[in-house]
């Protein structure tokens, strides 16, 4: 990992550390994303962003405007959205013009659109004055407090010769789904305080607030905070009056319109204004031209986020920045002030991210993780406290459930790559429910509740029918949280910034071992984490995290036993496509899941669970050979009894990335006994991590070939379809599967996937399900700004696991 500070350096020359030029476009980019209800983006990247007006992930329109004004030709330009519809044609004070669009580039916290626009006449000689909209959601892996702050960046960037002004506004869209809802609003101005400048904040929200409600998805409830430094001009009103005001004048009154009313009733907008006087500066300089900058922020605040039946029963649940910041103005004020920081890390995320993505795949591959990143984290809210820190999670657009277990799973890979710790506390809620006794079923539940943001649970037991993905999934994921604990140096580690903080082990302190209440100060930046696992520390965090829900892993694999090897009619986590009974990539999932949990058993030194899991798991595997591979034995069968079937196999990606291959994973630490004379293996081999060494392969490495081999086969235009029954795809378990297959098959799936972003039909958010042939469309079920996108980070998850060793010898060609 690079020094942060030299990431810092690298950020300010770069405009908020986007370093390297995009080569994808996406039909949709992210713009403000932060959780399911501050989610806005780009929807026509494609094309000039003053085309269409920036959308919520839905879809639906929200009022994000944003002009630019030469007085010294009094010509107005359109940068964002189409505010200039409410400008007239035939006006004498200004004409509209528009500027040469010169593209985005995009990295995992940042997007930045530039323009430029062509000198007065008065200046013929002068170049074109360059304006960059840089949007940043900051991803901070090692600063959780900044991470649950639901708040992000617009610095508008100029360089030229000539002066400009600048006029951006926001409308009630931010705070309400409904055109007619009644908002109210008004200004508010901070002092300085210290290093932070004198703020402006226009204070949006519903009158009558609706709690934990939403309309078309966006939330009834919460307050919009925009905010600028006081040197700028404000004013609120209807939309047209400002608008045409400023492009006459360049400029605002510093008022506020007090008449509340509904959200496009004589639209009222929230605006500031920026003069940028380049010219006078330009010519104290030796320079052609100067550069300046303004920055403003926009934060959406929620008090509650949820409600959750937790174990103490249904409880509105605080965000988690509260514990840091009891007032409002001062978490905007901090969050201003705190720019250069949360920039800092954002970039040192982003540019790790960039050269391990490179590294693992291609240009290609750096795009689709950067772009995956925001999405992945804007389908989630922090709440809780410092003691016990929660992370929720919406289903967006599928069906809006909550804490779905098949989604944070497939998701699993960005958080195992970025910071384990979020993964343990969006995993937290599930186990804190079903502890508790409010969930009657023998397996693991399928959500905490049917929407978002209401986790009541299930108490009739009667949530979506997935026994065996769910138990699968958990316990998969359970492991995998376990094993990004125990590592020995920081080179093994499952994250590079698990290993940043402060090393100190609390676990004999702290009652729970993911606290969040030993912040400290990293290369002078504040908040920052602990360190997550590592030698001593992370094993005694293991044991402790696992002792309190050991039994409720154990009866989920307890179900497994009983049904994995054989499923009966059920669904899988690609439910669209219906019920099925005795699917191969289900039941391997089901006794990955068995094996798992052999391994968590022997952490905690329960010999005879682990000896008889153990057994289980691999007197099945066998079983499982036999049942789910085609008679020619090329390839997996979607179902046992459907021959002439095919099914992605991406269940094999769990096996390699929990270590359980350890010809590939263990070569370089542990001596692979399967390999030496059998009657020179000890009888019980010496623990590693108070863990037994895996010492023989759990699915042998043919499966990992012939399935390989089939992908090739069975390949389209626009990558690998799920199974024989359709076109479609899932993009998540394509990169699981692509992750795990020879180099030529991996390239081959993330050239095609490339292809697709580019030339889609879509016009959503990054979606998961698509149509492999055609244009590449939606399929029927409209999926998209899914958090599953998490799973596109499947090749850097597995690069970093078994102490860096999970992906040796896979991929070859």
């Amino acid at each position: 990992m690079r020094p942060l500070a030299s990431v810092a350096i690298a950020a300010a020359a770069l405009l908020a550390g986007v370093t390297e030029a995009s080569s994808l476009r996406p039909p949709v980019l992210p713009l403000i994303v932060r959780n399911p209800y501050l989610s806005t983006w780009l929807g026509n990247a494609r094309d000039e962003p003053w085309k269409k007006w920036p959308m919520f992930w839905t879809g639906g329109e929200v009022g994000f405007g944003v002009l630019a004004s030469l007085p010294d030709s009094k010509e107005v330009f359109p940068l964002l959205g189409r505010p200039h519809d409410s400008l007239k044609d035939d006006q004498k004070d200004y004409s509209i013009s528009y500027p040469t669009y010169k593209g985005a580039k995009y990295d995992a916290s940042t997007t930045n659109l530039t323009y430029s626009l062509p000198a007065p006449d008065k200046l013929k000689g002068a170049d074109d004055l360059e304006i960059t909209l840089s949007f940043l959601s900051p991803i901070t892996p090692t600063s959780t407090l900044r991470q649950s702050i639901p708040a992000a960046y617009l610095t508008v960037y100029v360089e030229g010769s000539f002066d400009v002004n600048i006029y951006i506004d926001v409308n009630g869209q931010w705070v309400s789904g409904k055109r007619d809802s009644v908002i109210e609003w008004g200004l508010t101005e901070q002092e300085a305080a210290g290093s932070v400048k004198a703020l402006k904040t226009w204070k949006v929200k519903r009158q009558t607030e609706q709690l934990l409600t939403e309309e078309r998805d966006q939330a009834e409830w919460g307050q919009l905070h925009f905010t600028g430094p006081d040197t700028v001009r404000h004013e609120s009103g209807t939309s047209a009056l400002l608008r045409q005001r400023f492009a006459r004048t360049g400029t605002l009154q510093n008022a506020d319109d007090g008449q509340f009313r509904q959200i496009m009733d004589e639209e009222p907008v929230f605006a500031f204004a920026k003069e940028f006087k380049l010219e006078k500066k330009s010519s104290t300089t030796s320079s052609k031209s100067t550069s300046d900058s303004v920055l403003f922020t926009i934060t959406h605040i929620q008090d509650p986020v949820t409600q959750y039946a937790s174990a103490r029963g249904l409880t509105f649940m605080r965000p988690l920045w509260k514990s840091w910041f009891l007032a409002d103005d001062s978490l905007v004020q901090f969050h201003y002030g705190d720019f250069e920081n949360a920039n800092v890390l954002a970039g040192n995320y982003s540019e790790q991210l960039r050269i391990d993505a490179y590294t693992s795949g291609s240009s290609n591959y750096v795009d689709i993780v950067a772009l995956s990143a925001r999405q992945a984290m804007g389908a989630t809210s922090f709440s809780g406290t410092p003691d016990n820190p929660l992370l929720f999670l919406k289903e967006i657009s599928s069906n809006g459930n909550t804490q779905t277990v098949d989604v944070i799973f497939p998701a699993f890979p960005f958080f195992l790559y970025t910071n384990p710790r979020w993964a343990a506390y969006i995993l937290e809620p599930l186990l804190e429910h079903q502890l508790s006794g409010q969930y009657p079923n023998n397996y693991s539940m399928h959500d905490l509740g049917s929407h978002f943001p209401n986790l009541t649970g299930h108490a009739d037991g009667r949530d979506e029918y997935m026994p065996v993905e769910e138990c699968g999934d958990m316990l998969i994921m359970g492991l995998a949280l376990i094993n990004s604990m125990t590592y020995n140096t920081d080179a093994e580690s499952q994250s590079i910034w698990s290993t940043v903080g402060d090393r100190s082990d609390y676990t004999t302190q702290d009652e729970k071992p993911f606290t969040l209440k030993n912040l400290g100060m990293h290369e002078g930046i504040q908040y920052i984490d602990d360190t997550w696992g590592g030698g001593a520390k992370g094993v005694n965090q293991a044991k402790q995290w696992l002792e309190k829900s050991y039994d409720l892993w154990k009866k989920w694999t307890g179900y497994l036993v009983e049904y994995s090897l054989e499923p009966h009619n059920q669904l899988c986590t690609d439910d669209f496509a219906g019920w099925l009974a005795l699917q191969t990539n289900l039941a391997l999932k089901g006794i990955i899941g068995i094996k798992a949990m052999s391994e968590m058993s022997d952490l905690l030194d329960r010999t005879g669970d682990a000896k008889d899991f153990r057994n289980i798991s691999d007197t099945y595997i066998e079983k499982w050979q036999e049942l789910g591979i085609s008679r020619d034995g090329s390839h997996a069968k979607l179902a046992y009894d459907w021959y002439g079937s095919w099914t992605t196999l991406y269940s094999l990606y769990a096996d390699a990335v929990l270590c359980f291959h350890p010809s590939i994973t263990n070569a370089s630490t542990t001596p692979n006994l399967a390999h030496t004379n059998p009657q020179q293996q000890p009888l019980t081999p010496s623990k590693s991590h108070s863990r037994t060494p895996i010492t023989k392969d759990f699915i042998p490495s043919h499966i990992y070939k012939i399935q390989s081999n089939w992908y090739s086969a069975v390949m389209q235009k626009y990558g690998l379809p799920l199974d024989s029954r359709h076109l479609y795809t899932k993009s998540d378990w394509e990169f699981e599967a692509a992750a795990v297959a020879s180099k030529k098959v991996r390239s081959e799936i993330l050239d095609r996937v490339a292809m697709w972003l580019n030339e889609t039909s879509t016009d959503r958010p990054f979606t998961d399900l698509y149509e492999t042939e055609g244009s590449g469309g939606f399929p029927g079920p409209w999926f998209f700004a899914r958090p599953v996108v998490g799973g596109h980070f499947a090749f850097l998850t597995l690069e970093r696991a078994c102490g860096g060793t999970g992906a040796k010898g896979l991929g070859r060609a």
